[in-house]
């Protein structure tokens, strides 16, 4: 079999961007760039998502950090909350009724500042107006009627109880424990020596006397407490009637200018009945202030601050539904709180200092969240689950439960919510979510998948010129021109790793479009040109591969072992990627193989070592079932092999090295020698094809520079899946080298077109009688693993004999 047909061509080795097809100059003519690029399903579903009105009906948008979730649904939101209603403003009042349970008014947008500006003038003027109605005359004089009148009464009472006293031979007497009935004798009262004179007749007639006067004193008495009475209540009426006059000229103009809001109009009511109801309170408190050292004493005087109005959310500057972006989603920030102040060392609060959460501005809009940020904060995320149950947000202090003792604090009505939450993450959040949460499905029902990748178009090619030239515009770089462009473009697709497809990762681009804008304005150009890219991209590599380099050192010097050049016998070079952070290298690793008599088991050396990952153990098992399926059909499979990454001190994980390992195999088992100028990359299955894998372009880089650095004999080269064709996308060096002949890609499709490569020996395939041809390497295999089963079932018998 011909293997030249395997050989790649250089043209096969990257896709190149054609920068003609562009019609422009320079990025600069370019008009703003509209929409997201290459996200078709994700904008689907955000469109979906925000159309429909079910609560449950959330969006969770998922993808890699980069792709454009954060901008994208920014801007999607500001552009669709234009069109839409502003939600009204939310204010907070005092409650009448508890003290502890603040109500809510609910406005049109505006309303609520303008009614905040009218209340704050009209405590002003209740201040001043209310004090001075218990300074006017008009009330002295009032008052001093209504007292004069019950004295009168009062004076009244009391003379004709003294006339009957007098009549009676008694006389009314003020002691400290009251009025007091003296019996008189002579006009003057009768001592107890002369009471005692008296006969018992004159005693008992006086004391009879004396028992009618009390009972008439009593019932005088109980009278005078009646007229008090009646003379508190009618000096409370009168003050209740000259409060009223002097507070209803003040509501009466904004009743009328809120005559259509029913709430505010209950406000107002309660108000004026709170005030009637204290007038005590309400009266000018002219006593002495002691004032502590370094203490600044609260003001004296009434106070009017219950009527004011606490303006909650304001909405009166948008122009459409709020969109609002938490960045740092803590309980409070979301929820909202009750502040406190501290005052002579103890804690007050009142309805003013009640302060809106993120939901709240977003109640009649959006809210964007970060959902690890949410996650990562105490409460916050079973909070927001209560709240789209509940539809309505809650401020409450979380911390109480915190505390040994339980203190009095504001709870404020929960205000009715109406907001579309987004919550941004990434699949594994969204995946763990789904499956370990229950509510989690119920209210956020839309996903927006983020793709890392984009279909490689005309169409899409022109929309990432379009975002080169709103970067540059957005942030006042210098223009891109089309071949600069191009070039950033073919950058794109050697980031996902696919000439059909390019990256979605519009932050790495973002970073390469800034490097490059700033080199060509180091060199004084007016624009940025393919040059300026390419070194860009090779700055950002000399920053990064330090580690890179000091293997491609260790290598050079002779202290990693790597042959470049003759023959080995299971020895082969596989190669690997090495993925450091915002990094990755390929570096060829020295695979060996041994094998000998035994029962079928592949000894893998790295998981006896505990550093083998389960895929690369997966990689291994599966040789056991391709030796099996091709080897063993007609005898036992008598083999035992170790299988080694040589000066490997670190875990081993993936299954990119078991093309290598069997061919390693294939090598020690048939003793034909590998050549060592070849590389291998790729995986295998049990039937010997050849599958693709990560990393193809970094690992045959990797290669070459060793090669390159070692000396190149134009015998060197790497062996990849032919799966992989599309996936390459090599740098310039390479892409020479391929074309002088010094260096060679081969793509393979099973396990004999690499074996033929590697060994310059036919691999052979079975005539109609199960054979194979002489002289190939699945003979010489075949006879090799015969041989052994012989010799094992010789053992055997010898076993038998000896017992």
């Amino acid at each position: 079999m011909s293997i030249e047909h395997l050989r790649l061509d250089p043209q096969a080795l990257t896709w190149h961007c054609d920068p003609n097809q562009f019609e422009f100059e320079t990025t600069r003519e370019l008009p703003p760039l509209e929409g997201t690029i290459g996200q078709d399903r994700a904008l689907t579903a955000i469109d979906f998502g925000l159309g429909i009105k079910d609560s449950g009906f959330n969006i969770f948008i998922l993808g890699e950090p980069g792709t454009g979730r954060s901008s994208s649904i920014k801007k999607i939101l500001n552009s669709r909350s234009k069109g839409q209603p502003v939600p009204d403003d939310w204010c907070y009042v005092h409650d009448f009724e508890d003290g502890t349970r603040p109500d809510y008014i609910r406005l049109p947008a505006g309303k609520g500042q303008e009614l905040k500006k009218d209340v704050d003038r009209l405590v002003e003027r209740l201040t001043e107006e209310i004090p001075k109605v218990f300074e006017s005359k008009e009330y002295e004089e009032q008052k001093n009627k209504i007292s004069s009148e019950h004295q009168e009464k009062h004076k009244a009472l009391f003379q004709e109880l003294e006339h009957q006293a007098e009549e009676k031979g008694f006389m009314l007497q003020r002691t400290v424990s009251g009025l007091v009935l003296v019996p008189v004798k002579e006009g003057h009262p009768l001592s107890q020596e002369e009471y005692e004179e008296l006969s018992d007749q004159e005693k008992a007639e006086l004391d009879e006397r004396g028992t009618a006067l009390q009972n008439n004193l009593n019932d005088t008495l109980r009278e005078v407490r009646k007229l008090e009475e009646q003379a508190r209540r009618e000096t409370a009426e009168m003050e209740k009637e000259v409060v009223n006059y002097g507070m209803e000229p003040l509501f009466e103009e904004l009743e009328k200018k809120y005559a259509d809001q029913e709430r505010v109009l209950e406000h107002f009511k309660n108000c004026k009945k709170d005030i009637l109801g204290r007038i005590e309170e309400l009266r000018p408190n002219k006593g002495p202030q002691i004032a502590l050292p370094g203490m600044k004493m609260p003001e004296q005087g009434p106070s009017f601050e219950r009527y004011l109005v606490n303006l909650f959310v304001d909405n009166h500057q948008l122009e459409g539904a709020p969109v609002v972006y938490e960045a740092n989603p803590t309980y409070f920030n979301l929820f909202g709180r009750v502040e406190h102040v501290i005052q002579m060392g103890n804690a007050s609060t009142n309805f003013t200092m009640i302060k809106p959460g993120a939901l709240h501005r977003a109640n009649g809009g959006y809210l964007i969240l970060d959902c690890r940020e949410v996650l990562i904060n105490l409460f916050s995320y079973e909070a927001l689950k209560r709240c789209i149950r509940n539809k309505e947000v809650k401020i409450e202090d979380m911390t109480e439960q915190f505390r040994f003792l339980a203190t009095v604090t504001l709870k404020p009505r929960p205000v009715p919510l109406s907001c579309k939450i987004i919550l941004i993450g990434t699949p594994l959040l969204y995946y763990l979510l789904f499956q370990y949460d229950p509510d989690f499905r119920k209210f956020f029902k839309v996903k927006a998948d983020f793709d890392r990748m984009m279909r490689n178009t005309w169409e899409n090619t022109q929309q990432y010129a379009l975002f080169i030239g709103a970067k540059c515009t957005d942030e006042d770089l210098l223009h891109f021109d089309r071949q600069a462009v191009a070039r950033t473009i073919e950058h794109s697709a050697r980031l996902s790793e696919d000439q059909g497809k390019f990256s979605s990762c519009f932050l790495e681009i973002a970073n390469l479009i800034r490097e490059a804008a700033h080199y060509a304005e180091k060199e004084g150009c007016d624009r940025v040109g393919s040059k300026h890219v390419d070194l860009a991209i090779e700055a950002r590599v000399y920053r990064c591969n330090k580690i890179e380099e000091k293997i491609q050192e260790l290598i050079e010097d002779g202290t990693l072992l790597v042959d470049t050049e003759g023959e080995m016998t299971g020895q082969i070079n596989g190669l690997s990627v090495y993925q450091l952070g915002d990094y990755s290298f390929g570096k060829p690793s020295r695979l060996t193989v041994r094998t000998y008599l035994g029962k079928g088991s592949m000894v893998n050396i790295e998981r006896e070592a505990k550093l083998s990952g389960p895929i690369h153990d997966k990689g291994v098992m599966i040789l056991t079932g391709f030796f099996g399926e091709r080897f063993a059909q007609d005898k036992p499979l008598a083999l035992s092999a170790s299988i080694c990454f040589e000066q490997s001190y670190t875990g081993v994980e993936g299954d990119s090295a078991s093309c290598a390992e069997l061919y390693a195999l294939l090598s020690s088992l048939a003793d034909v020698p590998i050549k060592q100028g070849i590389a291998v990359t790729g995986s295998v299955n049990q039937h010997g094809k050849v599958q693709p894998i990560g990393g193809v372009n970094e690992k045959i880089e990797g290669y070459y520079a060793v090669c390159k650095v070692k000396g190149l004999t134009g015998e060197q080269g790497v062996i990849i899946p032919r799966s992989n064709l599309k996936s390459l996308m090599l740098d310039r060096d390479v892409r020479e080298a391929v074309e002088k002949g010094d260096f060679y890609i081969w793509a393979v499709e099973t396990v004999d077109e690499g074996i033929e490569i590697l060994t310059g020996m036919p691999a052979g395939e079975r005539d109609s009688d199960g054979k194979w041809p002489e002289s190939t390497i699945n003979q010489k295999v075949d006879q090799r693993l015969l041989k052994m089963a012989e010799t094992l079932h010789k053992f055997g018998k010898g076993d038998e004999k000896n017992g």
